[in-house]
């Protein structure tokens, strides 16, 4: 979507002296045309670039600060293709067969509203951006897109995991898929959130990885400037994972599941080696419910990897929740600086 399509040109954290700064000889640009198709297509229009101050200006600021963040660790020639198209919603993106096929999603589809400036109908963007690269030989995939699906969220999880794994049959082999959560927003509704809790929850497909970027947004503007901090971010996801290189830290705090212990809940999180922080005081973002569902702001103890959570409003606890706002700002970290997932959850 438009934040995985933004560029210089669009402007940027300190975006003129990075334009400057990119000679890398030994990375590729190739940039997709955006265009749209009712059916399957052959080609798309492009060429190979050399990364040069000239052909970065135009490319994904995020594919860009990825591309060079690998080069320079791994130090081997990069190859970025950017597809993207902003305003596009999942379902453009998807085989339209597997939208055809689903009932759920097909129902979905039709509350995303035409758009002038984007295709949003299902498989526009997959039949004339996506399906002419098959087979060609990817590495793995970024994505960075879901702002437009905070129409019909109610789907999304399940309409991204099913997109990932259509890609991958697609390609025939399962190659790593790292994506970003969106940013927090003012949406004026609880969409945002429930994105960005479809968005953890699609962690459960395999060889995927998920960057939080709820530090570094904008409640205000919905294309946050720092495209190079999210850059990175997804590059250490693949440094890490798929390179195997060590000691890189790649995720903040996900939370694994929870435990009722008379008036607290035992919250527990991977990726928080070393024990949890709170920046600048207590833990924000909390709330607690009984058995009736009705959340109250709640007060959490850091121990270790965990949280201890409580209200003295709910002496019997089953769930909690965490950041439960689209434009929630939390300020749970690990101790490399890394933000924690919003989350929804219960004892089983």
């Amino acid at each position: 979507q438009s934040n995985m399509e933004w560029s210089a040109l669009n402007g940027f954290d300190d975006s003129q002296a990075e334009v400057l700064a990119a000679q890398y000889p030994n990375i590729r640009l190739f940039q997709v045309e955006n265009r749209s198709s009712h059916a399957a297509q052959l080609d798309v229009s492009g060429q190979w670039e050399v990364c040069n101050p000239k052909s970065m200006q135009s490319f994904s600021a995020v594919g860009y600060f990825f591309g060079r963040a690998l080069q320079e660790n791994l130090n081997v020639p990069i190859g970025l293709i950017n597809s993207s198209w902003g305003g596009t919603p999942v379902e453009s993106w998807m085989n339209p067969q597997l939208i055809e096929e689903n009932p759920a999603f097909a129902m979905a589809a039709k509350k995303i509203k035409p758009m002038p400036w984007c295709p949003e109908y299902p498989g526009a963007t997959y039949h004339s951006m996506l399906q002419p690269l098959i087979p060609y030989r990817i590495a793995g995939a970024l994505w960075y897109q879901g702002e437009t699906n905070v129409a019909n969220h109610e789907t999304y999880a399940d309409m991204f995991g099913g997109m990932i794994q259509g890609w991958r049959k697609d390609w025939g082999y399962d190659f790593p898929f790292y994506y970003v959560q969106i940013a927090p927003y003012r949406y004026g509704s609880e969409g945002g959130v429930r994105i960005r809790e479809a968005q953890r929850q699609a962690l459960q497909v395999p060889q995927t990885g998920m960057v939080v970027i709820s530090d570094i947004g904008d409640t205000t503007n919905i294309h946050p400037r720092n495209k190079k901090e999210v850059g990175n971010r997804l590059a250490n996801w693949a440094l890490a994972n798929t390179y195997d290189l060590p000691d890189i830290a790649y995720s903040g705090p996900l939370y694994q599941r929870m435990e009722a212990k008379g008036k607290t809940m035992i919250v527990h999180f991977a990726h928080a080696e070393g024990g949890l922080v709170s920046k600048g005081g207590a833990v924000s973002h909390l709330e607690i419910a009984g058995k009736d569902q009705v959340f109250v702001p709640a007060k959490a103890e850091i121990q270790g990897n965990t949280l201890l959570v409580s209200a003295k409003s709910v002496p019997k606890p089953v769930a909690v929740r965490f950041g439960w706002s689209s434009s929630a700002e939390p300020n749970l970290f690990n101790q490399a600086g890394l933000p924690a997932s919003c989350f929804s959850g219960q004892v089983e």
